[in-house]
């Protein structure tokens, strides 16, 4: 067998060591976390989405879900989900191939290069929302850009940048600005008009979303608020009908909200949404339950009292009793505020995989697989 000359086999060695230098200098190096080019998906908002960062701070267990019953369909123990079972963004993220994204507060976890989730029990856009007891939104967003620099440490820098850019931004935010006024009898919607306060709720939202576009974010999903007014919890409130003054603020925000998203997909080169249309969503399982595999659609499977809309789930909250329904993926909702595993599931696949035929629940130009994808 004939070798190569000497300087002929020096040239190729210099070859592959100047494309190596080449191909990490553009960020184009294949290393173990990059080369399969994932998007990373970045959690933030309330606890429609909050997978145990509030197991980690000092708060009250009103804004905890930590405890028996809470994940014992999916899970067999409490995981700190406000659920029986996986949330949305569980089914988003096992969608998109991706292992469970964990809590930002997780102790001793240090891998971001799936993602991280960042989203707190009770947490709104306003600071003033429940503040001392969980993460607001700004809050939030000052953890993720510790994250970034995390990234920007492992990889390269342009590496680092192309990650940020493919990955997923996804949002549930403003339920607890809305709901908090009323469960803690706070006189700041005495304070402000309705268009005033949800303009400031949007205004932080804002702020917020052109702080991860600065950052190299691109591509951002986002749910409206849900019927809050309708809530097994809210019904108590409205002697049993949905309460008008949170439906009614509820219905600004909804209306505002495709219109802020507009303007920035104007505004911002690149900036690429999704919004899906949980409102409808989950008010129809309310209204039609059976439509949809569900036994019950108004009243929770855990908690007491009418609808068992007293948020008492689990008995570790200040009322101690309360009762658990035998089979929980027959009902929309899990405790006096959130949807079982099942509702969830459901809703997840809509926001997955929603074609443009049938999107009526979708109502930014993508779905969530697209977004993924593109």
């Amino acid at each position: 067998m004939r070798r190569k000359p000497v300087m002929a086999r020096l040239s190729s060695l210099f070859l592959i060591f100047f494309l190596g230098l080449v191909s990490k200098s553009f960020g184009l190096s294949v290393s173990k976390h990059s080369s399969k080019l994932h998007a990373p998906f970045f959690i933030f908002g309330d606890s429609i989405f909050d997978a145990g960062n509030n197991n980690y701070i000092s708060t009250t267990t009103l804004d905890q879900a930590n405890f028996w019953p809470y994940g014992e369909t999916y899970f067999k123990f409490p995981t700190g989900r406000f659920s029986d079972g996986r949330l949305i963004s569980d089914f988003i993220a096992e969608y998109a191939k991706l292992p469970p994204i964990p809590p930002f507060l997780k102790p001793g976890y240090a891998n971001f290069y799936h993602g991280v989730n960042f989203a707190s029990g009770g947490a709104g856009a306003l600071v003033e929302t429940y503040q001392g007891s969980v993460i607001p939104l700004n809050t939030q967003i000052r953890n993720f850009k510790k994250v970034v620099t995390w990234y920007r440490h492992k990889l390269v820098y342009y590496e680092a940048k192309m990650t940020l850019s493919r990955a997923v931004y996804m949002f549930s935010i403003g339920a607890n600005d809305y709901i908090s006024p009323f469960v803690t009898n706070s006189g700041v919607l005495k304070s402000y008009s309705a268009p005033d306060y949800v303009g400031m709720v949007l205004g932080n939202l804002t702020i917020t979303l052109k702080e991860i576009y600065k950052i190299g974010g691109r591509k951002f999903a986002f749910i409206n608020l849900p019927p809050l007014g309708c809530l097994p919890a809210i019904r108590v409130i409205g002697n049993g009908s949905c309460f008008e003054e949170v439906s009614s603020l509820v219905k600004l925000h909804n209306q505002a909200l495709p219109k802020l998203l507009l303007k920035l997909d104007k505004q911002l080169k690149g900036f690429k949404y999704s919004l899906y249309d949980f409102h409808s969503s989950l008010s129809q399982r309310i209204n039609h339950p059976s439509k949809y595999g569900f036994k019950e659609g108004k009243t929770a499977c855990c908690g007491t009292g009418p609808y068992r809309g007293v948020y008492s789930c689990g008995g570790k909250r200040i009322v101690k009793e309360f009762e658990l329904c035998d089979k929980p993926n027959a009902y929309v909702f899990w405790d006096s505020y959130h949807p079982t595993e099942n509702a969830n599931k459901q809703i997840a696949a809509q926001m997955w995989n929603r074609t443009k035929r049938s999107r009526s629940h979708i109502f930014g130009p993508y779905n969530l697989k697209e977004l993924f994808q593109e």
